[in-house]
């Protein structure tokens, strides 16, 4: 089946599942998670399933054996299977851009076809891996020497978005693998501080900056990139040294070329592959110079790994799919609009934000591929913070709070620093705070415990929050990049679900166009003629009287 602007979909709330799923919601929606569990000694181990590495324990989730057939059966009646092979054959699916979505593509074996317009990608998307691969290893080696012969100690990537969440979380995330004789930092914010603070301590003889812009035109990026060729000016002094000091990973080689970098030294990428599902492509090319080629080849294996269960394997034991029903269910039927997503290891600190931008610009959309207005509630809130400092944070407002925050937790096995019980210590708080969210404790156990009458209540955790658990063995590259995909995946199930365009972000370019207004407004000698509203005509005004430097 062809997905196009002019296909017809049935309206969500008349398919047959969701109307069985609104009744059946009405039926269990006292139900406990203690008594699901007393009714059933088995089903925290029924209600798992695993694959590509990664093991899902979804019991401790809201539903029973009937809420789950009943989502499989809205997945079927969505045509989520249809949506998978239309995404991996590299039909357009963007449908508001007429765009292939194929960052499956990205992650593909050099062996297999897959192609947009006839053509197919694979080759290519090989050629761009081995041009960074060997470029990486120039430097990692030191034979890719500066301008005044010395070698690349500092790396620094400018981007914003997905050339910038995707290359952090991957730096940060992969850090025990990586070169501990270079540093690697990341600038993206147009304010000032982000680029004063990234460069201060560093010398531009031993600097190199990978410049990420599709387009080369980004403002952020590229104001952040001529910052970074004065920098280096003002030390090096000679224009040639931008040859050796930057290279581009753009599609914009005019671009490139007229800022001073050789084109020989821009990494490609396409315009199928949108920036929050780049982070495997060139826009990688920082996490390759940091971890190596062999683990960043290693990273794409445990991507693919997930593609192929997500294209292969039965929904009913399909994680990634299983994933995106559940959300689907707390968010449209639980009513809870938000997810945290909580790492117990610290390397993934960024890993939330990370998903922010891919959950919440994916599936942030109010409408639906036809233009119609979205029935139900679209894209749930996605933030977290690693474990065990958010128990000390915001755990308070999950477990007794009003609102409902379904978690999903995740933790390995092996550690990769093993340091007497610490690692024993930070699964024990993983799994006593999944058990304590499922089970609560009541005010019946609480005053058996001999609590005064009046303390009671302050300490009752009502319980039944849903949890998801995923654990690996231990975190790799290969592991990094199976848990991205799977998180992908669903999204890209939820937003199958929801019938919206998963991979546009129509809302992130309003800002930008208004900014663009702005600017001249604010850097005007003289005073402009305002034509905002007149909050925004104050604010500019406030602005021009108070910038001056004391």
């Amino acid at each position: 089946m062809s997905y196009t602007k002019a296909t017809p979909y049935p309206r969500l709330t008349e398919r047959p599942a969701w109307q069985a799923l609104a009744k059946h919601y009405r039926q269990v929606h006292d139900l406990h998670l203690w008594r699901l569990f007393s009714d059933d000694p088995q089903r925290g181990e029924r209600l798992t399933a695993e694959g590509a590495g990664l093991y899902l324990d979804y019991s401790k989730n809201r539903v029973t054996d009937e809420t789950i057939k009943l989502l499989l059966q809205l997945a079927g009646e969505c045509g989520l299977a249809g949506r998978i092979d239309a995404m991996f054959s590299g039909q357009k699916i963007n449908t508001s851009e007429e765009r292939a979505v194929l960052h499956v593509a990205l992650r593909a074996s050099a062996s297999e076809r897959i192609e947009v317009d006839g053509v197919n990608v694979v080759p290519e998307v090989h050629a761009v891996l081995a041009h960074m691969a060997t470029f990486s290893d120039s430097v990692r080696s030191k034979s890719w020497l500066g301008h005044t012969g010395r070698a690349i100690r500092n790396v620094i990537n400018i981007g914003i978005g997905g050339s910038d969440l995707g290359p952090v979380m991957a730096y940060e995330a992969l850090r025990h693998y990586s070169r501990r004789d270079m540093t690697f930092r990341f600038i993206s914010n147009v304010d000032g501080t982000d680029f004063a603070e990234a460069t201060r301590d560093l010398d531009p003889e031993e600097t190199l900056f990978i410049i990420c812009s599709k387009t080369f035109a980004t403002l952020e990026t590229l104001t952040n990139a001529h910052s970074a060729r004065a920098w280096c000016l003002r030390k090096l002094k000679d224009e040639r040294a931008v040859q050796r000091h930057f290279v581009a990973v753009s599609t914009n080689a005019e671009g490139v070329e007229e800022f001073g970098i050789d084109t020989a030294n821009t990494f490609g990428f396409w315009d199928w592959d949108g920036g929050r599902y780049s982070m495997e492509s060139a826009i990688g090319l920082s996490t390759m110079l940091a971890i190596g080629a062999e683990n960043f080849y290693a990273m794409l294996s445990g991507f693919h790994a997930m593609d192929t269960h997500f294209r292969s394997t039965p929904f009913d034991r399909n994680l990634p799919v299983l994933m995106g029903l559940l959300a689907v269910w707390n968010n449209d039927f639980l009513g809870a609009n938000t997810v945290a997503v909580l790492p117990y290891e610290h390397y993934l600190k960024r890993f939330p934000a990370y998903l922010q931008q891919l959950a919440m610009e994916s599936n942030g959309k109010h409408v639906t591929l036809e233009g119609a207005q979205a029935e139900v509630p679209t894209g749930p809130i996605y933030w977290g913070e690693p474990g065990t400092n958010g128990q000390h944070s915001f755990y308070q407002l999950i477990h007794q709070g009003t609102a409902l925050v379904p978690c999903d937790f995740i933790g390995f096995c092996q550690s990769l620093n093993p340091m007497g019980r610490h690692h024993d210590l930070l699964l024990a708080n993983l799994f006593a705070q999944t058990e304590a969210l499922a089970f609560g404790k009541t005010k019946e156990q609480i005053a058996a415990e001999g609590t005064p009458s009046w303390l009671v209540p302050h300490r009752v955790c009502e319980g039944n929050r849903p949890t998801n658990t995923i654990l690996a063995e231990r975190l790799t590259p290969g592991t990094l990049g199976q848990l991205v995909a799977l998180y992908e995946h669903s999204v890209f199930t939820q937003g199958a679900i929801w019938n919206i365009d998963s991979f546009d972000q129509w809302g992130v370019e309003l800002g930008k166009v208004l900014a663009q207004r702005i600017i001249p407004e604010l850097e005007s000698a003289d005073e402009p003629k305002l034509g905002h509203d007149s909050s925004t005509n104050a604010l500019i005004r406030r602005y021009r009287r108070l910038r001056k430097e004391p």
